[in-house]
This record gives C-alpha cells, sequence and structure tokens, in this order.
C-alpha cells in the first residue's frame, strides 16, 4: 500500500458494530464484564479504548512501523522515551531543537541523573566522539527547530547500532510524508502530532512509533502506568486530520518553496532556512532523506534587529503570530521570546538562535495572498 492509500485506509478497518467508515468515538472509561477479567479486549481507558487504538495502529502505518503509542501531548511522548533511561545514563542530543524539549531535558530529567550533552550535528560522524559507557540514547530533530538544520538519520543509525545504542527522532517538521525515520534505521520516532498530523490547529497530542516489540512493551508499560494519554475525542480529531495529510503537505510544500525563493531574493532578508534551498547546509543530505522539502521557514532581516522582527511579526495580516506549526493557516513566531525562550540566551546563539530570528509555518492558503502579506510587513 503506498504512502497516499496508507493515510486514509492504514491500518484502519470497518466498526465491525454498524460498519461504520471511521472509527467512533468511544466517550467511555470502562467496559463491562462478564466475568472478572472476562472482557472483549478493553478493561479500562487509560490502558485501552478502541479509539485510540484505531490512531496508534494509524501512526505505525504512515511510519513504516510495528506498533504505534498515543499520549495527550509531544512532550508526554519525550517523557515516555526518557523514562526508559535510569540514573547515570547518558543522553546525546542535537543542540539545536525544540525549546520544549530542552526544559524537560535540563529542567526535570537531569535532576533524576540523567545527563545530556548537547552537540551539533550537521557533521553527524561527529557524534562518535561523544559516545562512552554511559550513552544510552541518541536524540535527533531534523530538520531542526527553528534552524531547519539537517541531520544524516543513517549516519547517527550506523553509530547507534555500533555501539548498542537507541536513535530517536522527531519527525514532526518533516512527517512521515517527507521522510520515514524507521526505514533509515531509527529505533524510535516521535512526533508532536499537535501540528501536521492533525493539522488543523485544534488538538494537543503526541506520538511514538517503533518495530522492537519489546522496546513497544516498555513504552506501552509507561504510557499505562504514567497515565498521559489522550482521550477518544482527540484521538478521532487527528484519525481525521491524518486522512488529507498527503494533500495537505503536498500545498505545504508548494507554497514553501515559492516562499523561500521569495525570500531568498528579498533586499532586506540577509538569511533564509529552508532545506530546499541549494545554498542551505546538508541540502544534499535534504535531497536523499526527505521526499521534499516542508513548509517550514526561518529567516533574519538585514542588520539582525530585533526591534525590526518583532515589528514584521505584528505586522502580517494571514499569518497568525501564534505559537505551534503545521496547521492549514500560516503561522508566524518570533523564537526567541516564544517556542525557544526557556533556553537561555547563550544557548540559544550558540546554534543561530539569534533575536533577530523569524520562524514561519507556511500554511495552504493562495501563496500570492501569503506573498503579499510578507511584503506589506518587510515594508
Amino acid at each position: 500500500m503506498k504512502f497516499n492509500t496508507k493515510t486514509i485506509h492504514g491500518g484502519q478497518s470497518h466498526d465491525p458494530a454498524y460498519g461504520a467508515v471511521m472509527p467512533p468515538i468511544y466517550q467511555t472509561s470502562t467496559y463491562a464484564q462478564s466475568t472478572p477479567g472476562g472482557h472483549k479486549g478493553y478493561e479500562y481507558s487509560r490502558t485501552h479504548n478502541p479509539t485510540r487504538n484505531a490512531l496508534e495502529q494509524a501512526f505505525a502505518s504512515i511510519e513504516n512501523g510495528r506498533y504505534g503509542l498515543a499520549f495527550s501531548s509531544g512532550l508526554a511522548a519525550i517523557d515516555a522515551v526518557i523514562k526508559l533511561l535510569k540514573p547515570g545514563d547518558e543522553v546525546i542530543s542535537t543542540n539545536d531543537l525544540y525549546g520544549g524539549t530542552y526544559r524537560l531535558f535540563t529542567k526535570i530529567f537531569e535532576k533524576f541523573g540523567v545527563k545530556f550533552h548537547f552537540i551539533g550535528m550537521k557533521d553527524a560522524a561527529s557524534i562518535e566522539s561523544y559516545v562512552n559507557s554511559n550513552t544510552k540514547l541518541i536524540w535527533v530533530e531534523t530538520p531542526t527547530n527553528p534552524m531547519m538544520h539537517i541531520i544524516d538519520i543513517q549516519v547517527c543509525a550506523s553509530i547507534a547500532k555500533r555501539h548498542g545504542l537507541l536513535l530517536a527522532v522527531d519527525n514532526t517538521f518533516a512527517t512521515p510524508y517527507l521522510q520515514q525515520p524507521l526505514d533509515l534505521g531509527a529505533d524510535i520516532v516521535m512526533h508532536s502530532a499537535t501540528k501536521y498530523l492533525g493539522g488543523h490547529s485544534d488538538v494537543v497530542m503526541g506520538a511514538l512509533v517503533v518495530n522492537d516489540e519489546a522496546l513497544a512493551a516498555q513504552l506501552y508499560f509507561i504510557q499505562n502506568a504514567s497515565g498521559a494519554i489522550c482521550g477518544p475525542q482527540d484521538s478521532f480529531l487527528v484519525l481525521r486530520g491524518i486522512k488529507t495529510l498527503h494533500v495537505r503537505m503536498q500545498r505545504h510544500c508548494e507554497n514553501g518553496k515559492q516562499i523561500a525563493n521569495y525570500l531568498a531574493k528579498h533586499p532586506k532578508i540577509e538569511k533564509v532556512y529552508w532545506p530546499g534551498l541549494e545554498s542551505h547546509p546538508n541540502h544534499l543530505i535534504a535531497k536523499t532523506q526527505m521526499r521534499d522539502f516542508g513548509g517550514m521557514i526561518s529567516f533574519v532581516t538585514q542588520g539582525n534587529s530585533f526591534e525590526e522582527a518583532i515589528r514584521i511579526v505584528e505586522r502580517l495580516k494571514l499569518f497568525t503570530l501564534a505559537e505551534s506549526l503545521g496547521g492549514v493557516e500560516s503561522l508566524a513566531g518570533h523564537p526567541a521570546s516564544m517556542t525557544h525562550a526557556s533556553i537561555p540566551k547563550e544557548e540559544r546563539e550558540k546554534s543561530g538562535v539569534v533575536d533577530a530570528l523569524i520562524r514561519l509555518s507556511v500554511g495552504i492558503e493562495d501563496v500570492d495572498d501569503l506573498i503579499a502579506d510578507l511584503e506589506q510587513a518587510l515594508g
């Protein structure tokens, strides 16, 4: 089954009770039993829910995985991965990553004795020099948030396999429409399903997908024991969102390309970060491991002015100034004061997240209208 078909049919079956094409919303916390332990596969909705299970099967299908898990948020999914570790274990992470992930790593798990190394991964081979006997996990975002760095997943996977480590890839920006990290050797794929998988800015959710049965069992145990599960209504919404993922991503990519090229030629723009530009670092790796280049773009204006960046985002009209990304509507953000404010300024700037950086999530509106909005804001 090809990807565009998987988004609609992958891992799904019609409801056995009445043949409903869409999985029903099973809005229940518990299930009747004929005798203690005698039930029809469901006993309590923290552990299993038919709507959530349908979604988890869809997650697995579109990532070419065997096991999918749905969580109450992307951070809850990341939390479950780090709970695989114990005090004294070490994690090698990219130094350009979502601010919430950095906060979770440094403010929560470092207190419990897990050590994190935040390094540049544009040369993925350099990761190996940080591996030691305590290293257990490599954490990768590609493209990264918000600098759009491209990290070679296959090189990371070969290092992880050589040293018996887990490789986890945050695939939120790319989505499985653009790249499928399990096929490239990753052990765990994570999504903030709030973003492109849901696609309509109306739900908060996280996802994990794996192939290894023992690893899946550990994560299912953590999911149930910690309880950070999503509800059936949210599961239904993301299932609906996945069914249009392929057509939405086509338009995100088309619009993203035109806007990146527009910005790259604009006299007031100093730098544009988008993997599809031939000048983008690791563009050739992006061409190899991605099918297209997505709708996420970051840029810096001439003069690197904080005040100018704020002026621009406040003047935008079609691009909404807001947190998050990946919805059908275009959004703009100022990472230093919004999504990445939890990262200390000196750490942000080491990876390029300067105060003048603006991040765009290009939606699926008419691209001429979006360019006109950027033109008036920049002018």
